[in-house]
């Protein structure tokens, strides 16, 4: 499995070093390696890389607002649900799913179309609201499990002494959830950032492309570039990584106790 999955990264890697731009050299390794491709779009000196960092930071701007428009909802939602004890509850969180039953791909034209009404095509923001729709159902349904595992006492303390519910929401339930938020806004980040068809079809202009829609432009040239198309995919492929790992332990520990049935 390990073989399976990293032999396409590494055929990614060996595309990016040959200096040839060959895709089909059979070699195990570039005969003459170079980073040519890497220092091309780190200095945005090819004409199809002229707007890279602009449309990089245009997909971290939009996984970034994804991420925290999912938890803030989501933890809302689920507070709500599951701490101020509303009556049938449970309904809100199933009509929630039901957003999963259609594939977002039946989705897209409608959702193109709304966004036209409302004014907001060519915007990332279009974008941000069709991610945040997709990935709010999973994450109340992960913080409204999680949020079962924190006493009810420690609510109903915080009342004795004076507390609001929303200062309960924000002294008490978020700090005691942070493992489950991380696990649902990693999942958000990772949505928005490995998402295209939306990307494609909500953004048109230069300024507001980002790197997945930018990338597919390269096939519209003569001679598709394959080895800046394969380091940009690296260099794109790097910050999901990096935040992974770097929160894997509260990402996998929300996901088994969010699991968990109370």
């Amino acid at each position: 499995m390990l073989i399976w999955t990293l032999l396409p990264v590494y055929n990614m890697l060996l595309m990016a070093l040959d200096a040839d731009a060959d895709e089909f050299t059979g070699s195990i390794w570039p005969p003459h390696p170079d980073l040519d491709s890497f220092r091309s779009v780190w200095t945005e000196d090819y004409w199809l890389l002229e707007h890279f960092w602009h449309q990089f930071a245009n997909s971290i701007y939009l996984g970034v607002a994804t991420m925290l428009l999912t938890v803030l909802i989501g933890s809302l939602a689920s507070f709500s649900l599951g701490r101020m004890r509303l009556r049938k509850g449970w309904i809100i969180t199933d009509l929630a799913l039901l957003t999963y039953v259609l594939p977002t791909a039946f989705l897209v034209i409608p959702f193109v179309h709304i966004m036209h009404e409302y004014g907001m095509s060519n915007s990332l923001w279009a974008v941000v609201a069709a991610m945040v729709t997709f990935a709010t159902p999973y994450a109340i349904l992960i913080l409204h499990q999680y949020g079962k595992l924190i006493p009810m006492e420690l609510d109903e303390s915080a009342k004795i002494d004076g507390a609001s519910p929303l200062q309960v929401y924000l002294r008490i339930y978020l700090p005691l959830m942070s493992p489950a938020l991380v696990a649902v806004g990693l999942y958000a980040l990772l949505l928005s950032w490995n998402e295209y068809i939306y990307q494609y079809l909500l953004l048109s202009s230069t300024s507001n492309m980002t790197v997945a829609v930018a990338i597919n432009q390269f096939f519209d040239s003569d001679e598709a570039p394959w080895n800046y198309m394969m380091a940009i995919a690296i260099i794109y492929s790097v910050p999901p990584i990096a935040i992974y790992f770097a929160l894997r332990r509260f990402m996998v520990a929300g996901l088994t106790l969010g699991g968990v049935k109370g």
